[in-house]
């Protein structure tokens, strides 16, 4: 029987990529594999003849002779004439090309083989540390605790014991995969002699059991920067947990959460508060001396006819900026004391200044003017 044209087999162009062949030959095989077609011999034969033609066109030398002379400028390389497709065992087909069939069904093809374990960096770990606003303010130091993985001093981190080695697993040839195959189905499962790993530990080191690191207790302390802000995370190298048989160590990385203050907030890089003052002090005008957050001490001008909810600035007495050497503002927000029992003597007073002014509010700066019938005694 006269021989099918192998791009027309394959059904690719012969202008066709190595990719491309590829690629329509693993469509072809998947189509017509056997397991997906039992008890179909012309699903075996179009089966075996994809994979004759994938042989020869996947081949630079074979497909130029092909391309050349036809069928007969490559019968003779496929034994004497017999044929791939006609000649060909399913084993023969599964050996020559067992990286396509291992990734479409498992095999999963070459794999690097291992004679020992492999150095791996170490996980980084992470921790919230939560400060006040006054610390945010002025800097501060904090001792860090937690329990994290060292590399094992006894064994230098080799997992093993001095004097030993590790071997290469017998079972799978240090692939850590065993291949196997159910008729014409081929997969790949986890060496059960290495446990996927590709080699033993015949003497492991007694202090880590041939892990290369053990869990310990650690203890530092940290220094957080002046006008650290709520949510930033801090970096601290290598306090992460040790790599794997001699990687370098993860990092650590702290969050910080800054805890609300009764006196004062953050708005932005300003630091904000209230001062309480008396009535004529806002009539006056005053200067009063009030406490920053860190504990100096501030002298700030209250203007004559100061309304409350005044913002009063002091330039650069607020947070440190990040970036630069400037710093924020202290924002101080005036309030007004209102008594709730006058003394009879001051309530009569009192009263006689509100007869003075009358209870018509004269509107000023766009705000609504007021009428009041009686005040409350």
């Amino acid at each position: 029987m006269e021989k099918r044209d192998y791009y027309e087999v394959l059904e690719v162009s012969k202008s066709a990529s190595k990719s491309e062949i590829k690629s329509a030959y693993r469509k072809k095989a998947l189509k017509h594999h056997p397991d997906r077609n039992p008890d179909n011999p012309q699903a075996e034969k179009s089966f075996k003849e994809a994979a004759q033609a994938y042989e020869i066109l996947s081949d630079d030398q074979k497909r130029k002779r092909y391309d050349q002379y036809g069928h007969a400028g490559v019968d003779e390389q496929m034994g004497g004439g017999s044929g791939y497709g006609q000649g060909m065992d399913m084993d023969d087909i599964f050996s020559n090309f067992g990286d396509i069939f291992g990734d479409m069904f498992g095999g999963g093809g070459k794999k690097r083989r291992k004679t020992g374990p492999e150095a791996k960096r170490g996980h980084d770990l992470s921790k919230e540390l939560s400060i006040s606003l006054k610390q945010s303010f002025t800097g501060t130091k904090e001792d860090i605790r937690y329990y994290h993985f060292f590399s094992c001093d006894t064994c230098k981190a080799k997992g093993i014991q001095a004097g030993t080695s590790t071997h290469q697993c017998g079972q799978c040839q240090g692939t850590g995969q065993i291949n196997r195959r159910q008729g014409f189905f081929m997969y790949s499962q986890t060496c059960g002699s290495c446990g996927g790993h590709g080699y033993t530990i015949p003497s492991p080191c007694k202090d880590c059991s041939g892990q290369s690191r053990n869990q310990k207790f650690d203890k530092f302390s940290v220094t957080i920067p002046k006008g650290i802000f709520d949510g930033a995370e801090l970096r601290v190298p290598r306090k992460g947990d040790a790599g794997v048989y001699g990687g370098p160590a993860g990092d650590l990385f702290l969050r910080i959460s800054i805890m609300p203050d009764k006196k004062f907030k953050r708005v932005g890089d300003d630091l904000e508060c209230s001062v309480m003052l008396t009535y004529p002090q806002l009539v006056f005008g005053a200067h009063v001396e009030i406490e920053n957050i860190d504990g100096t001490k501030e002298t700030i001008k209250i203007p004559k006819g100061c309304p409350v909810g005044e913002p009063i600035i002091i330039a650069g007495k607020g947070f440190e900026k990040r970036r630069g050497s400037s710093r924020g503002n202290l924002v101080v927000i005036t309030q007004c004391h209102i008594p709730k029992k006058l003394p009879a003597e001051t309530k009569k007073s009192l009263n006689q200044y509100a007869k003075q002014i009358g209870s018509e509010v004269k509107s000023d700066g766009g705000s609504i003017a007021g009428f009041f019938k009686k005040f409350l005694g």
